[in-house]
């Protein structure tokens, strides 16, 4: 029964991305709009929304809530997508929701069946708070038919390019369409931004009745000691600052914000993995932004001397550290991103450079990449895994990060899992 939903589902993929969400509204109607069935917590960002989601989501868990969280794209199985208290979706369930958004919304996209089909699942199964990613942008994106009573608070992460040629070619222009989320009476979450970008957030937001609530300018009471703005603070801390912020405004309690954090995984984000081949880093940095963050929890990792006890990010094994080890890169990018920017923030890492094309639309091309930044271009991710281990032996760490469709290959290659086919929306 899945399997038959899911071709029909993927019979949407060339539709493309809808902007606007007039269909998606109408077929929530007609299928009496489960969106209004629970509460719901919105959040969007060029980069950490899924992570500060899947922290927000299993916060609220740890709160005794039974919980959804939707987001987009899948690493390897598109169930990934739907999550509830805490565990994907199962066969039948999926199967269930795909099959009626599929009958209620026939003229709707991929990303917006997949959208309606969450909402089915979350009613069905009792949800009492989910946790929507935005998928592009904010004010057309489809998850943007939720709004108040039941949309209990939104979130915007970081603004940075990307999508230029559907957001806009500018910060502020990205910040107004993300900022698009915000609604009259509903609070809005916003993690540090550049002043041009606050600006143009503020003014959506104040138009549309929401009070930005800027988290510079808050109190951090409820953080641990020495978390706050450290001039090398790593992303994931950025990005758990603003998902304690985010619980905090829903009325969560301190203690089980931080039994959340504690439990809380995102696959192939800043992802260490531990294979009889030895250590894996796994990293969706697919744009200059995403590097420049990578980059600088990388060199956090790294600073200091080599007797100092190394302190493991959250979701990494006690002593797992890039220090004094071999590293190489693996890594490959669509082509409608700006790879060229991005590997040149990457480059420096490592001189041990693989390239291989994700399996996906367009992609950048490996000799391309070779040609941009010197290194190898292989013939597919497999062969790029397997000459990437090669140059740095078991105790060396491969890092392997760009496209979210290549990351999701590598990982389900190395776990041996299954793959749905990837779809970047």
């Amino acid at each position: 029964m899945l399997s038959a939903a899911l071709r029909e589902l993927y019979t949407r993929v060339p539709f493309g991305v809808r902007l606007g969400t007039d269909a998606m509204a109408a077929a929530c109607a007609r299928a009496g709009n489960p969106e209004r069935a629970f509460a719901s917590v919105h959040i969007a960002g060029t980069n950490g929304k899924g992570s500060v989601s899947a922290l927000t989501e299993a916060a609220a868990r740890a709160s005794g809530l039974r919980t959804g969280l939707y987001t987009s794209p899948h690493l390897a199985r598109f169930a990934e997508r739907v999550r509830i208290s805490g565990e994907v979706i199962d066969d039948d369930a999926l199967a269930e929701a795909l099959t009626a958004a599929l009958r209620f919304g026939p003229d709707l996209t991929f990303f917006e069946v997949a959208t309606l089909a969450s909402f089915l699942a979350f009613r069905r199964a009792g949800v009492e708070l989910a946790v929507l990613e935005v998928g592009l942008g904010g004010r057309h994106d489809a998850t943007n038919v939720v709004g108040p009573p039941s949309l209990r608070l939104t979130a915007i992460t970081r603004i940075a390019l990307d999508h230029t040629d559907r957001l806009g070619a500018d910060l502020p222009s990205i910040a107004r369409e993300k900022a698009g989320i915000a609604k009259a009476g509903v609070p809005l979450v916003v993690g540090p931004v550049p002043p041009e970008v606050r600006a143009a957030i503020a003014e959506v937001a104040l138009a549309r009745g929401a009070l930005p609530v800027w988290t510079e300018d808050e109190p951090a009471d409820d953080e641990p000691a020495g978390a706050r703005d450290a001039p090398d603070e790593t992303y994931p801390a950025r990005n758990e600052r603003l998902a304690r912020r985010v619980c905090r405004a829903l009325g969560l309690d301190a203690g089980s914000v931080q039994l959340g954090f504690d439990r809380a995984r995102w696959p192939g984000r800043f992802e260490w993995l531990e294979t009889p081949d030895g250590p894996w880093l796994f990293d969706a940095a697919h744009n200059p932004d995403g590097a420049q963050a990578l980059t600088a929890s990388i060199a956090r990792d790294l600073a200091g001397n080599g007797s100092e006890p190394s302190v493991a990010p959250r979701g990494w094994p006690p002593g797992a550290t890039l220090r004094e080890r071999p590293l190489a890169l693996v890594f490959g990018a669509l082509a409608d991103k700006d790879f060229a920017a991005t590997l040149a923030i990457l480059a420096p890492l490592t001189p041990r450079r693989f390239y291989a094309e994700p399996r996906s639309r367009a992609a950048a091309p490996p000799a391309a990449l070779a040609a941009l930044a010197g290194g190898q271009a292989m013939g597919t991710p497999a062969d790029a895994l397997c000459a990437a281990r090669a140059a740095v032996g078991l105790r060396g760490v491969v890092l392997v990060c760009g496209s979210v469709s290549l990351v999701g290959e590598a990982r389900a290659l190395l776990l041996g899992e299954a793959m749905d086919p990837p779809v970047g929306m």
